[in-house]
């Protein structure tokens, strides 16, 4: 009976029939509950099937009863043979209309079939879920001058350049070696990285696209390595529910967005990630996910289509596995650090936003034309 009732206040939730303080009341018990969230999720994605099955049926009763119609008065047969030419030239003139909604209905099916197909199908699944890849659409066909102007910063790119998108990184060691998601460098050769009004050249060091995890370093003689970082990366598990917050450039300043941890796996089970209850923009992949001691437990890296403020990370615990692979085969990987020991736990969140700001950085990836 519980569990009917629950049920009952998802669909009021969701179809906005709550009252105000009813509302704010499941938001909290949304916030506070990771498994009523989780169902508020499920059964939104559930509603969504519903409706696109509904519409799916609605459309093809429609056809039936206009190829019902074209039977009765004998325009058409049941072999599906056409009267004689005149027939058909009256047939055309008089039923256009109706032949024209009946074609457009059963493309329109078609259309829903397929796109039911590819929601249930496993392999397709991912095109559910959106990268939050940066396309700078502003700058793409803009002379170097016009991008300085809008991002006030004395670009280090060269002149003759195409931009392919731009995300967020962070360091995992002092002396330059960034992290970021492997989609935000796709289709890129070259990277550069801006953290607080100055821009440095990076080289791409490794960039794995079965794993979306990239490595960069900074190779600029501007660039002055840091003594220490002040977050640690965390190798354990965290807890439904646990508070967390992001920071990254989904424009040209950095941001900061706070949700909290609603599932232990990612999106289609995916043990690799996580999924968090927080608002994500385009800009904000590869930005660092951390909790309320300064530990970073993930990379953001993509949203759910379907619901709003469904969000993925992959696990630290991903990168460090990651990592390790790379120390095996390659030498310069080796000399990385990551640092072991949060010094922000006690602090509030806006202290620790002011010791992370000058180790995220925004990534821009090009090609040089």
């Amino acid at each position: 009976m519980e569990d009917i009732l629950l049920l009952q206040a998802i669909e009021r939730y969701l179809d906005g029939t709550m009252l105000p303080a009813e509302r704010a009341y499941f938001e909290q018990l949304r916030k506070n509950t990771p498994e009523i969230d989780q169902m508020v999720v499920e059964h939104s994605m559930f509603l969504h099937q519903i409706d696109m099955y509904a519409d799916k049926s609605n459309m093809k009763h429609l056809l039936n009863e206009t190829h019902a119609k074209l039977l009765a008065i004998g325009d058409i047969n049941e072999g599906g043979e056409l009267p004689l030419k005149g027939k058909v030239i009256q047939m055309w003139n008089r039923y256009r209309r109706d032949i024209a909604i009946a074609a457009s209905v059963g493309g329109a099916i078609a259309l829903m079939i397929s796109a039911l197909v590819a929601y249930l199908s496993p392999v397709n699944n991912y095109s559910q879920i959106q990268q939050l890849k940066g396309e700078i659409e502003y700058v793409k066909n803009k002379q170097k001058d016009q991008f300085n102007k809008l991002s006030d910063v004395e670009s280090k790119l060269p002149k003759d350049f195409v931009f392919k998108g731009s995300g967020s990184g962070f360091l995992i060691d002092p002396k330059g070696y960034i992290v970021t998601n492997a989609h935000v460098l796709k289709g890129s050769s070259y990277a550069n990285v801006i953290n607080n009004g100055e821009e440095y050249t990076a080289k791409i060091v490794y960039n794995d696209d079965s794993k979306d995890l990239a490595i960069l370093k900074i190779d600029d003689h501007d660039f002055k390595p840091l003594k220490s970082l002040p977050y640690s990366l965390r190798k354990n598990n965290v807890d439904l529910g646990e508070e967390i917050y992001t920071l990254g450039y989904p424009r040209n300043e950095i941001v900061s967005n706070i949700g909290y941890l609603s599932a232990r796996s990612g999106f289609n089970g995916d043990t690799s990630s996580f999924q968090i209850q927080m608002s994500a923009n385009p800009g904000n992949s590869g930005g660092p996910v951390l909790n309320k001691n300064g530990e970073i437990i993930g990379i953001l890296s993509t949203k759910e289509k379907q619901v709003e403020g469904v969000a993925f990370a992959i696990k630290t615990k991903t990168l460090y596995k990651f990592l390790d692979e790379l120390k095996k085969t390659d030498s310069p990987v080796e000399t990385i650090k990551v640092p072991s020991r949060s010094l922000m736990k006690g602090l509030d969140r806006v202290a620790q936003i002011k010791q992370m700001e000058s180790c995220v950085f925004l990534v821009q990836a090009f090609n040089k034309k």
